[in-house]
């Protein structure tokens, strides 16, 4: 910290205490450090610090100026000036608010990486479906174990392998952007070379990369750290110029010019730079660090001159040391380091919330030769100028390899192989392994989460949209077909159902794991229930269930709850992809009226009373393992007839009573509920006589 200023060259006390109480008049701020006391010094720069977060810049500058000749200011006392200043620079530009999250990807960011921000290289798919770099993963994996843009966990493989590169999309970047391939390629080696300090090695990498992609933003935004640290400093700001002009609102770019100009002694846009880092981003320590640092002076003080129609303008001049990064350029694919010492200056003309790097002359100014030929590079802010031709994108390698059709719905596994969601879904039915390596899959398998590969989506919805409109039409026919339940209903050939009665269902078989879950897609969530037929395959009557829950293992099996819903006569018997179907009609009760109904009525309760009696005389652990599996007897209905199936305790105690199948078949098919209280009557007799003897 300097000494203070000469006695002569300090204010009079009268205007200190005039200023500031007029500052405290203003915005009635309470004294620092005790109502006043301390140095003058700490009571302007309090006051300056208040009347800045107010958003009442125009007053806190003159402040700021008595306290630095007061006392010589540190870099983090100028902590709430900057902020200020940066929020206003947020205002000034339109950014969205502070912790609005990212911005949202533009036509040009389909191939970028959103760890990196570069062009996808060795492309890896995690379970949540997005995808980023393999480098970038493994680098950061150790300190974030969740997905950047979702925040899921990057699980689903087995402990400390990471997801392997997804094949479809590494063929189709080499396919369609071999350049940009092979830049990103050298991009990775002169990294390596940089931590190695070869330093003239990596710039030679990076020249060649940038021949190859001279759109690609990140290549400049490296090659001017390499530049800055091998001393190069007009070439550091001309690549950290070109990088803001493909990405202007990209933070490290806008830092790396910052920097680049603090080297080279232009403090007046360096400042303006580190605002704007700052207004992109309020939580940069590196951007904030810088610009507090610019705002400091030693041995002078401030010089302030306001501007017409500007919020905050100014200039701030200073003198101060930065050491120098000793940071490679592979760990600056994601960290901002500060560079190398230099005095800076800082003009009384210029205007803090003016950024005349994304300016349209900058965007329209020639690059000189040795970088790239005029109009090379996109204006529009594509980072890799990704323009894929039409005819070059061939259908056939958008094609799942199970189905041979365009991909609908695609996930990739951890092995890299990416499949139809149906046609995984399917394949793990019958073995949790990957179609094409055959790697084991029972953790994706476990996790019953299949998230869609989202850059696999975009493509096809980009490249081939006629495609897959019509794909989507015949998954939606084929989904519309399956939800109807009257042709072709899945039929599960098991045991006897009946409508109310609950039916828990153990899953197993790979034709019924498929048929649970078409149930699900649809939202029907209902299947038929036949018993078997020596001869037809299943009988010719049974019930419709409806699937209340179901609970998955990782081995695939599922216990599904159902509850029978309705009755049906089989019209038809037919199968489809391994399990049964059928035409169906549904049945109900026959109703009476007058004599035949009060008849129905007597009969109803002398029935309902028989089948309570002799549930009731049951053993206790009898009693209680009905009533576990299918819940106590309903209530007696005041109307029979008033649901087409009949009473709902008919069923219960067709369900508990000891009768073969063949034997409670009949009960289903009858549309007379005087026959079928008759027959259960006749059980019920039968069953109290034998226990009698």
């Amino acid at each position: 910290m300097g000494s203070p200023l000469p006695p002569q060259q300090r204010p009079e006390p009268p205007l200190v205490l005039q200023l500031a109480a007029g500052a405290l008049q203003a915005q009635n701020l309470e004294l620092p450090g005790g109502g006043g006391l301390g140095p003058e010094w700490q009571v302007l720069l309090g006051r300056a610090d208040a009347l800045a977060f107010g958003g009442r810049l125009h007053e806190a500058l003159p402040l700021y100026q008595l306290a630095s000749r007061h006392q010589q200011l540190r870099a983090e006392q100028l902590e709430k000036l900057v902020e200020c200043l940066a929020n206003s620079v947020r205002i000034k530009e339109g950014l969205p608010a502070a912790g609005s999250g990212p911005p949202q990807p533009r036509e040009g960011d389909v191939f970028r990486c959103r760890k990196c921000q570069g062009f996808l290289f060795e492309p890896v798919s995690l379970p949540c479906g997005h995808t980023f770099c393999k480098k970038c993963l493994e680098r950061d994996r150790a300190a974030e174990s969740r997905c950047v843009l979702c925040k899921e966990e990057e699980g689903g493989t087995a402990p400390g392998q990471l997801p392997r590169v997804n094949v479809i999309l590494s063929n189709l970047l080499a396919k369609w952007f071999p350049c940009q391939v092979k830049a990103s390629q050298l991009r990775h080696e002169g990294n390596l070379l940089y931590k190695e300090k070869k330093l003239q090695a990596a710039l030679q990498k990076y020249n060649e990369a940038v021949s190859l992609a001279p759109n690609d933003h990140l290549l400049y935004s490296n090659r001017s750290q390499i530049n800055s640290t091998l001393k190069a400093c007009e070439n550091a700001l001309h690549d950290a110029e070109t990088a803001c002009r493909l990405q202007p609102y990209w933070l490290k770019g806008h830092l790396r010019k910052g920097q680049a100009l603090a080297n080279l002694g232009k403090t007046e846009e360096a400042l303006r730079e580190f605002l704007f880092c700052l207004a992109l981003d309020t939580g940069n320590k590196t951007a904030k660090s810088e610009a507090q640092k610019v705002n400091v002076e030693q041995k002078k003080g401030f010089s302030i001159q306001e501007e017409p129609n500007v919020t905050t303008s100014g200039s701030l001049r200073k003198s101060v040391q930065i050491t120098e990064s000793k940071k490679d350029c592979s760990e600056e694919e994601n960290k901002l380091t500060s560079m190398q010492e230099s005095p800076f200056l800082i003009s009384d003309k210029c205007s803090l919330l003016k950024r005349k790097c994304c300016s349209e002359e900058m965007r329209n100014a020639e690059l000189p030769c040795k970088v790239m030929k005029k109009d090379t590079i996109d204006t529009k802010g594509n980072s890799a100028g990704q323009h894929t031709p039409f005819e070059f994108v061939d259908p056939s390698d958008l094609d799942c390899s199970l189905c041979m059709r365009l991909f609908y719905e695609p996930v990739t596994t951890p092995c890299g192989h990416t499949f139809c969601l149906k046609c995984l879904e399917r394949c793990l039915d019958h073995n949790p392994k990957c179609p094409l390596c055959k790697e084991g899959l029972s953790e994706c398998l476990a996790m019953r989460k299949y998230c869609k590969t989202v850059l696999m989506e975009e493509l096809i919805a980009r490249y081939l949209p006629e495609e897959l409109t019509e794909r989507r039409k015949i998954y939606e026919e084929e989904i519309a077909e399956l939800s109807n339940l009257n042709k072709n209903v899945p039929i599960f050939v098991c045991t006897m159902a009946y409508p109310t009665v609950p039916c828990p269902l153990h899953i197993f078989e790979p034709c019924y794991r498929l048929m649970i879950r078409r149930c699900m897609e649809t939202g029907t969530k209902q299947f038929g229930m036949c018993i078997s037929d020596p001869v037809k395959g299943f009988a010719d009557y049974g019930c419709i269930l409806e699937i209340r829950n179901v609970e998955f293992f990782a081995d695939g099996r599922s216990v599904v709850d159902s509850i029978g819903k309705r009755r049906f006569k089989v019209i038809q018997h037919s199968q489809r992809d391994g399990y049964n179907t059928a035409d169906i009609e549904y049945i109900e009760d026959q109703k009476v009226q007058g004599q035949e109904y009060a008849a129905l009525l007597v009969l109803h309760d002398s029935v309902y009373d028989q089948a309570y009696l002799w549930f009731n005389s049951l053993k206790q652990a009898l009693k209680s393992r009905i009533l576990s599996h299918f819940g106590p007897m309903p209530a007696k209905d005041p109307d029979p007839q008033a649901n087409p199936n009949g009473p709902a305790w008919c069923w219960w105690v067709l369900a508990v009573l000891p009768l073969e199948n063949r034997a409670q078949l009949p009960f289903l098919a009858m549309k007379s509920l005087k026959d079928r209280l008759n027959g259960i009557r006749r059980v019920l007799t039968f069953m109290s006589r034998t226990r009698s003897r």
